[in-house]
């Protein structure tokens, strides 16, 4: 929100400074941005005229003028297409600095012609956007005249962040209330115009639609449009408005002062009575800002007979657009549901400052005094009669009241303060105070507990005033062993060359079903964007997006992970946290010692692995099978698992189905573990023993057993290994058969089983009896040894 400081004064009367002022706006919670001063940056520029302007006569663009500037007559070369004779212009003399681009100006010679100066474009001297051509100015304007004053940039410019809550500060007016209550001055009242109400207008108004509940208009016949005069146009250039005319400056000027967005129709141009109501599906209209938008079902839509000629609370159509030759208009003032602007402006991607107010709340109070307003300055710049009002619809009930006992400044705000202090700031606020009630005003829609009011004491009262108290000791610190076993776990998959990103918690619905998201509970009544409308349920959406959009671009080989929420239900317990990740394509590049290999379920498997080992779990010893969800391949993935009942993660490829809905071709492996179900260590474990190296002599046994072509690799193993737990120290599978001379259904497995003793060499005998109880295990549970 921009303004000036001679109009907030218009409302202010205030002696504080400048820089007064800004500090008590960023103490009240109105944080300033910039200020910005012309005067130090364009003191030094002043007002010339050009006598004659002829062709350079080295280059076809440029023109040598002849230019007065107060003290004499001198030579500038100049590129602009509208440099000519008789025009007042502004001058940078040697020595001036240019604003835009730091470039201080001196004699030179362009194109081998001597040149004493600069004329200069508003973009230039940092007023403006326009660099097609140097400024004109008006011819009243004296050679030699300090350009700040001919252009009443003699001022300086605020700039405050405005919170989405404080729509009432969307206007001087408002800021100028707040400043008042914080005293830095007392707020001048508004006086209500006296305007005569000569005749009865010729055109209607009718609303029927919940959306639009108040519409008022006002016929204005026998104006004169044209240039708004110098106050007006300075108020709007200083805040980055050009003026365009006096009507259409005047609603810009209400927008900026007030809050109170207007529109003004030629009266000529309307067909018939207003009418407002939905859009239907497909209409058009061409806006203001000259483009054509298609309509759809729930925008305002104001309407005369030939059709659409605005959309309410957005913007105009140009159709009914006031012009030089505009002599009678119709000044309309209404209130719009902020939830269909909102929808509206997003939908269409119109971003106005109409809208912006509109989907943030107008005061409702205010229309009709705002129209009042209004009419009277048009009929002062402009002349003409005013007609009775006409309105449709009423004014919304906004009158509503909130309890405050003041002892709750101090029990919520920590600040003890006297009752009548107390009821100073909230009467300077505008709220209206009966005993414990205190009435909320019109334009403070943001205001519904207690709670409120006691931030709006404490903002005025200054937060700096709030005495820091330091937080008593806990007895016995809280360990965080969940975020350092967090961080752990990122440290350990970046070790394993994958990187970490951070994605949107929300997916699009479509997404969100492929990933077992189907609680309706969980899709966003405002998703800040159409495609990402449901929470979600897994991280690997995103994840897998992010690997497509790289992959579009010439990037396959990917390998990410992500910690965060994902969501199951709306209760507390239904977000978990979860960490996943995803390789794709490639593990290695082609390169001269070996031809790349295509990531598998293996590299996923040792990511998890890894996972689970750094939070203090063996992986060894943990159960895995193929119980995975529908998002994986049905017999390259697996699920472990605390002996089979808490689920720790899934591993596995991506189904390709999955895959192809994201357009990505390459192969994509994945894995996911569920933070919150993997125990933590129930006290701190002794340091590790040293790790003892038995000196005697390995022996390894190979075995091929015949197993159900179903049997998990893992069990196998695990069948092995119980065998003998003293002496066999490894079990390693290096072959899977399934074909001639194994029976169908079965599939011939081949492993190295490793014997040691930390004590003695094995002798014969005992290496024997180890392969008697491998084969005599293995046979109870239905293996059979491969003849």
């Amino acid at each position: 929100m921009k303004f000036t400081f001679s109009w907030l004064k218009d409302f202010l009367d205030t002696s504080a400074t400048l820089s007064l002022v800004t500090d008590t706006l960023t103490s009240i919670g109105l944080e300033v941005e910039s200020v910005v001063d012309h005067t130090s940056d364009l003191k030094s520029f002043v007002v010339a005229e050009i006598i004659e302007a002829a062709p350079h006569p080295n280059a076809d663009k440029l023109r040598v003028c002849k230019v007065n500037d107060g003290t004499g007559v001198r030579q500038v070369v100049c590129g602009a297409p509208n440099a000519r004779a008789g025009i007042k212009v502004v001058l940078a003399k040697e020595g001036v600095k240019i604003p835009a681009n730091g470039m201080v100006i001196k004699k030179s010679a362009i194109r081998n012609v001597e040149s004493n100066g600069m004329l200069c474009s508003a973009h230039e001297l940092g007023i403006g956007e326009d660099g097609g051509g140097i400024i004109e100015l008006p011819l009243y304007a004296i050679p030699g005249e300090p350009i700040i004053d001919v252009l009443g940039l003699d001022d300086q410019t605020i700039d405050i962040a405005i919170t989405p809550n404080r729509a009432d500060c969307l206007g001087v007016y408002g800021i100028a209330r707040d400043l008042a209550a914080a005293g830095l001055g007392t707020l001048k009242k508004l006086e209500a115009p006296k305007i005569a109400h000569g005749f009865k207008s010729a055109i209607g108004i009718t609303s029927q639609i919940p959306a639009c509940p108040l519409f008022i208009g006002c016929e204005i016949k026998g104006v004169k449009n044209g240039a708004s005069p110098e106050w007006l146009q300075n108020r709007l250039k200083a805040i980055g408005l050009r003026p365009i005319s006096v009507l259409v400056d005047i609603t810009n000027y209400m927008t900026f002062t007030y809050g109170r967005p207007l529109h003004v129709f030629d009266a000529a141009k309307l067909s018939g009575n207003i009418h407002v109501r939905y859009a239907k599906n497909g209409e058009k209209i061409v806006a203001l800002n000259d483009k054509e938008y298609t309509l759809s079902e729930k925008m305002i839509a104001v309407c005369d007979d030939s059709g659409v000629i605005g959309l309410g609370g957005v913007i105009g159509g140009i159709s009914t657009g006031c012009s030089e030759t505009t002599t009678d208009v119709f000044l309309e003032a209404a209130l719009f549901d902020p939830a269909h602007i909102a929808a509206t402006g997003r939908t269409l991607a119109i971003d106005s400052d109409a809208r912006y107010r509109f989907e943030r709340g107008i005061d409702p109070a205010f229309t009709k005094p705002g129209i009042e307003i209004a009419i009277a300055l048009i009929v002062e710049l402009c002349g003409g009669q005013a007609s009775e009002l006409v309105i449709a619809g009423s004014e919304l009930k906004w009158q509503r009241s909130v309890e405050l006992y003041h002892n709750k400044i101090e029990l919520l705000g920590g600040v003890k303060l006297p009752e009548e202090e107390i009821n100073k700031t909230l009467t300077a606020l505008g709220f209206v105070i009966n005993g414990n009630k205190v009435s909320v005003p019109s334009w403070r829609a943001d205001i519904e507990g207690e709670a409120d009011l006691v931030e709006e004491v404490l903002r005025i009262s200054g937060y700096e005033n709030i005495p820091s108290l330091a937080l008593p000791e806990a007895k016995e610190k809280a360990p965080l062993a969940g975020q350092q076993r967090t961080s752990l776990i990122r440290k350990t998959l970046a070790t394993h060359g994958i990187t970490e990103i951070c994605s949107w918690a929300f997916v699009p619905e479509a997404q969100a079903k492929q990933f077992g998201g189907n609680n309706a509970a969980l899709k966003l009544l405002n998703p800040i964007s159409a495609d990402l409308d449901t929470m979600r349920p897994s991280l690997l959406p995103n994840l897998i997006s992010a690997v497509a959009r790289n992959s579009a671009r010439g990037f396959p080989s990917l390998s990410l992970f992500e910690i965060g929420n994902v969501f199951e239900n709306v209760t507390p317990e239904g977000q978990k946290l979860m960490a996943a990740g995803i390789r794709s394509h490639e593990t290695t590049p082609r390169n001269h010692f070996k031809n790349e290999r295509l990531v598998d379920v293996f590299d996923a498997k040792a990511d998890l692995f890894a996972l689970l080992e750094v939070c203090g779990l063996n992986p060894a010893k943990l159960h895995i099978d193929r119980n995975v969800p529908a998002w994986y391949h049905p017999t390259r993935s697996g699920r472990i698992s605390l002996g089979g009942k808490v689920t720790l993660g899934f591993f596995g490829e991506i189904h390709p189905l999955i895959a192809s809905s994201f357009e990505i071709k390459n192969k994509l492996v994945g894995f996911e573990a569920f933070l919150n179900n993997i125990p933590m260590p129930k006290q701190k474990t002794k340091a590790k023993s040293s790790l003892v190296v038995s000196n005697f002599q390995a022996v390894e046994r190979d075995f091929a057993f015949i197993a159900d072509a179903t049997m998990a690799a893992s069990e196998i193993i695990k069948l092995v290994e119980n065998a003998e737990k003293q002496l066999i120290q490894s079990v390693n599978i290096f072959d899977v058969y399934v074909g001639k001379g194994v029976e169908e259904g079965k599939k011939s497995v081949a492993i190295s089983v490793t014997l040691q003793a930390p004590d003695r060499t094995l002798t014969e005998d005992e290496i024997q009896a180890v392969v008697q109880k491998v084969v005599s295990t293995a046979a109870a549970s239905g293996l059979t040894l491969r003849q």
